[in-house]
């Protein structure tokens, strides 16, 4: 594939990532990983490593950005937890990565989907309240430690971001509304946590070339804005269902990917 190829191709897939990242408020690592193998005919660690690589840059600015004007807000504690847990467990999943095959890394991406799609399928719609905001900000610290390990360990060994296990751990787990949820998510993508977990796949050789990772920050930068003034625009059901019918596509990908 030529240079020009690479960095159209890139753009596209940064497109797509992005337009998902900033619609379910998810960093745009699992989308990335799912368009790198599709359109760049990468094997499962390039496409990994890609798309950990692509997410140092703060290209979810424009996402968090939108959700902020939209009136959404994140107390630091839960970024200050959340990140630690992040950075511990983007680090063991990334070393975690590097020793197993391609096909385990696979169905273990089709297993944390569905997963997923199982808490979020399980979660009772919360009814809008006066007095939530006060009650959010007395969340404890534990569970968003565990989340953030959770997000990076997922970040790290499957090259997801891990912006789909804060959203869900956050929405679903501790019954933060959506759109809450989704600004904390892509708060993620603009602190570099996986830092850790990216040099290990970049120690290795295991990205694309930077044409084509050129062509994904600049899809990623216009995409995530686009996608996260989509989302203001909608309720919170609207996005539940279509994450879950998403993250379903995306497992059902993978799945493929595996068999064959």
């Amino acid at each position: 594939m030529s240079g020009m190829h690479e960095l159209l191709a890139g753009i596209g897939v940064g497109l797509v990532g992005g337009l998902t990242s900033g619609f379910m408020g998810t960093s745009p690592g699992g989308g990335l990983v799912i368009f790198c193998v599709l359109l760049l005919g990468a094997e499962q660690h390039i496409a990994q490593g890609t798309s950990l690589i692509a997410q140092v840059p703060p290209t979810g600015l424009a996402g968090v950005r939108r959700y902020w004007h939209g009136g959404n807000r994140s107390p630091l504690q839960w970024i200050i937890w959340i990140g630690i847990g992040f950075l511990v467990g983007g680090a063991g999943g990334g070393y975690v990565a590097a020793a197993v095959t391609d096909a385990i890394l696979q169905w273990t991406y089709v297993v944390y989907l569905v997963a997923l799609i199982a808490a979020l399928v399980l979660r009772r719609e919360r009814k809008d309240g006066g007095s939530e905001a006060g009650d959010q900000d007395k969340l404890p610290w534990l569970p968003l430690l565990l989340i953030g390990m959770l997000a990076g360990f997922s970040s790290g060994f499957m090259g997801i971001g891990g912006g789909l296990a804060i959203t869900v751990g956050l929405a679903a787990g501790l019954r933060v509304p959506q759109h809450q949820a989704q600004l904390v998510s892509l708060i993620f993508s603009v602190i570099p946590t996986n830092i850790p977990a990216a040099w290990i796949y970049w120690s290795k050789g295991l990205m694309v070339g930077w044409p084509a990772i050129i062509g994904i920050l600049a899809g990623l930068w216009v995409g995530t804005d686009l996608g996260a003034r989509m989302a203001n625009g909608v309720s919170k059901s609207v996005l539940r269902r279509t994450m879950i019918g998403l993250v379903s596509l995306m497992a059902l990908y993978m799945a493929h990917k595996a068999l064959t």
